[in-house]
């Protein structure tokens, strides 16, 4: 499956403040866990970083405790189960008069 994670940056923190929290917590070693993949990860001025990633439905847990335990503190999350539309619409767009 894919996951793509709103990763919000706390804005009362100062990006030095923001990386010492994920580097005390040992985020940046944790995540992603073993098994899954990073598709993409994009920083969005002014909101945060999105992150894709692809992994087993066994691995959801993990991905989870990782933001819990490292990320939190840093950045507000949301999460999103995501799916790979572009072969559909190419295929739609391809068939259209």
């Amino acid at each position: 499956m894919l996951l793509t994670i709103f990763m919000k940056h706390d804005q009362g923190k100062t990006l030095e403040e923001i990386n010492a929290h994920l580097d005390r917590t040992g985020f940046r070693k944790s995540f992603p866990p073993p098994g899954v993949e990073v598709v993409s990860w994009y920083v969005m001025m002014g909101v945060g970083q999105v992150v894709t990633v692809r992994l087993p439905p066994e691995k959801l847990r993990e991905v989870n405790l990782a933001f819990e335990k490292g990320a939190w503190g840093a950045f507000r999350t949301e999460f999103y189960p995501t799916y790979d539309y572009r072969a559909i619409w190419e295929k739609a767009r391809s068939a259209t008069p």
